[in-house]
């Protein structure tokens, strides 16, 4: 498992305060930047629970902004990310859709968001290493 995840897995595991998919998703990689975590806490916080109006999952916009904040924000770039997303969520990549579709499989909520931020860690970071800005 990636440093990446592992973080991600100890953010998401904290009640107070509340890390939400977009933020859990990229302060792994600003904290290895060295980027202030108070300004990512900031600025993604209308990443969750879809932008707050249930549209892109936040996790799904944390790992585009990982990209970005990389230097890798060609459109190219972008949609390779989210077709990449999509051969794990080909109905969705929005939250509400998302959380619809886990909540009639009979799945809780928290398990699968914390997934979703894992899986588009998992991206980010193999496109980040494919493209030599991270080792």
């Amino acid at each position: 498992m990636s440093k990446f995840i592992t973080r991600a897995k100890e953010l998401r595991a904290i009640v107070t305060p509340h890390y939400n998919c977009g933020q859990a998703a990229i302060l792994p990689f600003a904290e290895d930047m060295g980027i202030p975590s108070d300004l990512v806490m900031r600025f993604a916080a209308n990443f969750g629970g879809g932008m707050k109006t249930g549209a892109l999952c936040g996790a799904v916009a944390g790992g585009v902004t990982v990209l970005a904040l990389h230097g890798l924000d060609t459109p190219d770039v972008t949609a390779e990310y989210y077709a990449r997303v999509r051969e794990k969520h080909p109905e969705a990549i929005d939250c509400k859709q998302l959380l619809q579709r886990n909540a009639e499989a009979g799945n809780e909520k928290k398990p699968f968001c914390d997934g979703l931020v894992y899986e588009c860690i998992a991206i980010a970071e193999d496109m980040l290493r494919k493209a030599g800005k991270i080792e």
